[in-house]
Order: C-alpha cells, then sequence, then structure tokens
C-alpha cells in the first residue's frame, strides 16, 4: 500500500509546483509560503482533530520531538527556497533540480540510517543525476 501513497504524493507533489509557479507571479516568493504554510497548517490539524489523533501526543518522546522540530525547519528551509526558484526559473528545470533530493536522500539513509545502496538502487540515482543534468543544462 505504500506505493500507492508514494504515487499520490508525486502527484501532488507535481500539481504543487504548477499551482505555486502560477500562484508566485508578482509576489514575494516568502510570502507565498508563508500563505501556502497556513493553508497546510490549518488542513492538517483539522484531518488530526477530526480523526481522534490527538491521543497519541502523549506518547511522544523528546527524540520524536527534537526529530519532527528539525524536520519542520528542513521542511520550512526546502519550501522557502523552491518558491523563491519557481518564481526565478522555469517550473520543470525547478522541479527537476528540486527531485535531486532522491540522490542526496539515498546517499544520507546510507550515512545516517545505515540503509544499504544496492547496484539497482545506485543506477537509477546515477540515471536521475544523469536527466536532471540534461534537462537543465542549455
Amino acid at each position: 500500500m505504500w506505493w500507492v501513497y508514494a504515487l499520490l504524493s508525486a502527484l501532488f507533489a507535481a500539481l504543487t509546483a504548477i499551482f505555486a509557479k502560477v500562484g508566485v507571479a508578482n509576489i514575494n516568493s516568502n510570502l507565498a509560503t508563508g500563505i501556502r504554510t497556513i493553508v497546510i497548517l490549518i488542513m492538517i490539524w483539522l484531518i488530526v482533530f477530526s480523526r481522534g489523533e490527538t491521543k497519541g501526543i502523549h506518547t511522544l518522546s523528546w527524540q520524536n520531538i527534537v526529530f519532527l522540530v528539525i524536520s519542520g525547519v528542513a521542511t520550512g528551509l526546502s519550501w522557502i527556497f523552491y518558491f523563491k526558484a519557481l518564481q526565478l526559473g522555469d517550473v520543470t528545470q525547478v522541479a527537476m533540480l528540486d527531485r535531486l533530493s532522491i540522490v542526496l536522500t539515498i546517499l544520507l539513509a546510507a550515512i545516517f540510517l545505515g540503509e544499504t545502496i544496492t547496484l539497482r538502487t545506485a543506477i537509477a540515482a546515477v540515471l536521475i543525476v544523469a536527466g536532471t543534468l540534461l534537462l537543465v543544462m542549455k
């Protein structure tokens, strides 16, 4: 079932890029990111409350909290730079460069989480890098 969620994530990430490119036209990219963040904040808390999922808040460890905060900071920085890049560049090139995060994730998962990089994963990462270079080079 994880792959269905991953495909839905990819679909909505693609839609995000298209809608955001139009949304950042003629406004400050940080303002656009702020508006987007408020929408996400309201949306996710409505889901959490409507599904009764606040019960789990008491089971959070300090490790959970620290790493979720760090993840939130990383997400915020990613969005800030992504929106600025969208404002200045073509959505196709920005989205492709942004997807280099896949290659970085593979490397960081191996370094910090001890995940194995298989030959198949390595080839896929090389192809992603090659495709990105092909697309962004003029």
